[in-house]
């Protein structure tokens, strides 16, 4: 299945590089990708992390978008001065540069999750606890929906 998939968190070496794990390395390889596009997460303490596809899905998106109404602006803003390459070496390593670390708090070990058709990189602290609330609330409203109190829309 060519998706981003799981989690694993791996140790930082003393020259700033991380493996991507090599489930991921394998669907980056499949896809050709030699660079991979970071964007710092808009809700999250997080990476967002795919191909040149990635970002231009964002792109393609913004040209649907009325060039002479702020929403267009606004989003290239974001999507170009938030985002940044990630380069993969020889051995499938990225950097974690100061605009990682400064978003995600990571320090000397980061958190890989799979997101589907692209990943997350997160500080394995702050990935532990989003990881513990998403559950909670997911727990709750299965339970709604159980118990027949879903307000969660229309039925």
């Amino acid at each position: 299945m060519d998706r981003f998939l799981s989690s694993a968190t791996n140790r930082i070496d003393g020259k700033g590089r991380v493996s991507v794990p090599a489930p991921f390395r394998t669907i980056v390889q499949k896809r050709g990708y030699a660079d991979l596009y970071a964007l710092r997460s808009l809700d999250d303490p997080a990476m967002d992390v795919g191909g040149p596809d990635y970002l231009e899905a964002f792109e393609k998106r913004i040209a649907e978008e009325d060039p002479f109404l702020r929403t267009a602006d606004d989003m290239s803003f974001f999507i170009h001065g938030d985002g940044a390459f990630l380069k993969l070496d020889q051995d499938g390593r990225i950097t974690m540069t100061d605009f990682v670390r400064e978003h995600t708090g990571i320090t000397s070990e980061a958190t890989f999750v799979g997101r589907g058709h692209f990943f997350q990189i997160w500080e394995p602290s702050r990935f532990r606890a989003h990881s513990e609330a998403v559950r909670a609330r997911l727990s709750a409203l299965r339970k709604a929906a159980r118990d027949g109190t879903s307000s969660g829309g229309p039925e």
